[in-house]
């Protein structure tokens, strides 16, 4: 069992890079269906299930220190090819399935409460209204809701590891479902919000090991400077200094674009590099620890997603929405701001300025629409027995 922080990031490392580089050596017909961030994020999910390190003090604070800073270095070299006009011509396709994800999530967590409603009585329901909060908000969405309408911390404690536990399924679920997206789009009938064009061309030059150097060293120094300034800004319970970092971070991205350090050579490969420590990280986080605390709330966490993405496909097709916005305004939903960026490198980088923005307007509507199903189910809940 790792103990230390040291053994803990080579794992991290050694199991970043290993896939990658089968799939560009062996050309197994594997990777067709998993890429390697998928097999990373599952790889180290298990290793993480399997306790294969301890979860102290150390690696916790490596854990935090990684993502803080990882985050922002990444969004960063994200942007350097990133063609905002071109993003904005994506107009009201983004608003539209951002809706249509909303919409989604109301239809399934009204019919899963009416199925489970014989279990909902009394204040049972609590958990899943706070839920709600979070997976088209964030965390603090969730505990506004639960102060809201006084929620008990044990139930809180349920809505939380219902939210823990699904939310490390569906983001597996949403990396592995890309290689699907040319099939999907010819059944909406969408055009790929992916073939985005870059900015500027990519650097045509050969990579030298100075470029490596250079890159990640001014991807490290964004990422401080941002982490910084941060903290001079005012925080709220919807802006914290995490994501005004990740905001810092992202447009410091797109001033470089525009500059002739965007011609330099080595940073889409340590972009790549870092996206997949990230990935890496965020699945070491993972915790399945109490799942049989709470079942029925797990079991109805699962209903929903799963309803969710079967009226959003439903809706993709109606209004013909490609696949990777589907994803990104999903995960901008269920996750936040820290991990939707990090999907929408993986599916197609110049989209990650669209992940970061959805998750935004999450956390701008999620305590709203917390509240609402919380008014709809404490109607229509069942007295205690």
């Amino acid at each position: 069992m790792i103990e230390g922080v040291w053994p803990y990031l080579a794992l991290m490392l050694l199991v970043a890079g290993a896939f990658p580089a089968l799939e560009r050596r062996s050309g197994w017909r594997m990777f067709k269906v998993l890429p390697p961030v998928v097999l990373v994020y599952l790889t180290i999910t298990a290793l993480a299930a399997s306790g294969a390190w301890t979860i102290n003090e150390p690696i916790s604070e490596a854990q935090g220190a990684l993502i803080m800073m990882g985050v922002p270095a990444l969004l960063f070299l994200l942007m350097i090819h990133c063609n905002l006009r071109a993003i904005f011509g994506l107009g009201s396709r983004v608003l539209g399935v951002f809706f249509s994800t909303t919409f989604s999530l109301f239809v399934a967590f009204l019919v899963v409460f009416l199925l489970f409603r014989p279990w909902l009585a009394g204040n049972a329901w609590q958990p899943l209204a706070a839920l709600s909060g979070s997976w088209v908000g964030g965390t603090a969405n969730q505990i506004a809701v639960k102060q809201a309408i006084g929620m008990s911390d044990q139930l809180l404690g349920m809505s939380l590891l219902t939210d823990a536990l699904c939310y490390s399924v569906w983001v597996v679920v949403l990396f592995s479902i890309a290689r699907l997206a040319p099939a999907f789009n010819r059944w909406t009938r969408a055009t790929s919000s992916g073939d985005l064009p870059d900015v500027v061309a990519r650097p045509t030059g050969p990579l030298h090991w100075d470029g490596v150097l250079l890159w990640l060293g001014a991807a490290l120094a964004v990422a401080l400077l941002s982490q910084w300034l941060a903290g001079l800004l005012p925080a709220s319970g919807i802006v914290s200094a995490k994501t005004w970092a990740i905001l810092l971070a992202t447009a410091l991205g797109l001033v470089v674009a525009h500059t002739p350090l965007a011609g330099f050579a080595g940073s889409s490969q340590v972009s790549s590099a870092l996206l997949m420590l990230v990935v890496a990280v965020l699945a070491s986080q993972s915790n399945f620890h109490g799942i049989a605390a709470a079942p029925m709330y797990v079991l109805a966490g699962a209903c929903i997603l799963l309803i969710h993405a079967l009226v959003l496909a439903v809706l993709a097709r109606l209004f013909h929405f490609d696949l990777y916005l589907c994803g990104i305004a999903s995960l901008a939903h269920v996750g936040g701001v820290a991990a939707t960026p990090v999907l929408a490198a993986s599916y197609a980088p110049p989209l990650v300025p669209v992940g970061i923005l959805l998750a935004l307007l999450g956390y701008l509507l999620g305590t709203g629409f917390g509240l609402m199903m919380a008014g709809i189910m404490s109607a229509l809940a069942l007295p205690a027995a």
